[in-house]
């Protein structure tokens, strides 16, 4: 029997105890899909308190609080000789892209409409070519066509383009808080989705870099479980209408199903869940969490954070 959402961690104590009972494993480290929030947690800290969305999604909110924690774990418990990410912001059709732009990663400013200084954020990491080639290697073994990209042009308006202008938002701005705005000593590759959005493809995605994990590579993959801009009042746990939080439930039981084909089946059905579609009326947020589960697979899970509507999950634990 799955646990109850009521007996995950929520509140700070709780998920740093989770944090401290994840086995020091450096040799296998664990695959995490991590809530990697949005723009919001960058907002000035003036602003905080201004909406119920601000106060669960902001720079005081509980995500930015567990991210602080969240990263500096991963380094004292893994060690990682680099990091590969990937993000609900990056999606790519017929091909994986691989960052590699060498000696400093760029950014990409891929939000619209805020106040200028969220503009000059700063996050200044570093790629690696032999990382991007072995990320490149491993997608090729499993069949599925990828190069690496180092052109710095635009994506498309949902996500989709050939190239990488630089780390989106999804991976900076969580970033920032779990590693610092200077964060140089360990390498940071980005890989794209399956832009097709198909649970089983990007289950897939993950399966081909599972081996990264045995050879001290931390691979985390980012999204949300409830993303709908059209409705703001789901992303706070406050405001959301009882159907977010069915969804969100179902999504923390289907991870937790001790068996692993049983888990699989249950995470693959979740796209039957009358509040799927709410929750994301495009599944590009959602499918990190099949990306993350795929680089894990047939270990132990164990959710780690079960912050409303960005959860924190460990696979292959």
């Amino acid at each position: 029997m799955s646990s109850s959402v009521s007996s995950l961690p929520k509140t700070r104590e709780q998920w740093r105890k989770a944090l401290d009972e994840l086995p020091n494993t450096p040799e296998r480290i664990p695959a995490f899909f991590f809530g990697h929030g949005s723009p919001m947690l960058a907002f000035p800290e003036s602003e905080a308190s201004r909406t119920p969305m601000l106060k669960h999604a902001g720079p005081k909110g509980p995500l930015s609080n567990f991210l602080r924690d969240f990263g500096p774990a991963l380094l004292t418990k893994y060690n990682p000789k680099a990091i590969v990410v990937f993000s609900a912001h990056w999606e790519t059709l017929g091909e994986r892209l691989v960052t590699d732009y060498g000696d400093e990663n760029p950014l990409y400013y891929d939000y619209y409409g805020f106040q200028p200084e969220m503009y000059r954020l700063k996050f200044k990491s570093r790629g690696d070519t032999a990382v991007s080639q072995r990320v490149v290697e491993l997608f090729k073994e499993s069949g599925l066509l990828a190069r690496t990209s180092s052109k710095l042009e635009p994506r498309g308006p949902d996500g989709l383009g050939k190239n990488a202008p630089g780390l989106d938002h999804g991976v900076f701005v969580p970033f920032r808080l779990m590693f610092g705005e200077t964060f140089m000593d360990i390498p940071i590759v980005e890989a794209s989705l399956d832009g097709s959005l198909d649970p089983l493809k990007n289950w897939a995605v993950g399966q081909a870099v599972n081996k990264l994990r045995e050879e001290g590579i931390l691979v985390l993959s980012g999204g949300l479980m409830v993303h709908n801009l059209r409705d703001f009042s789901c992303f706070a746990e406050d405001t959301a209408q009882p159907i977010y939080h069915e969804f969100n439930k179902a999504v923390l039981d289907a991870v937790t199903v001790p068996d692993p084909a049983e888990r699989k089946s249950a995470m693959v059905k979740l796209v039957e869940h009358p509040g799927f579609r709410l929750a994301h009326p495009r599944a590009d947020h959602f499918v990190p969490l099949y990306v993350a589960a795929g680089a894990g697979e047939g270990s132990d899970v164990r959710v780690i954070s079960a912050i409303y509507g960005a959860p924190t999950v460990a696979f292959g634990v």
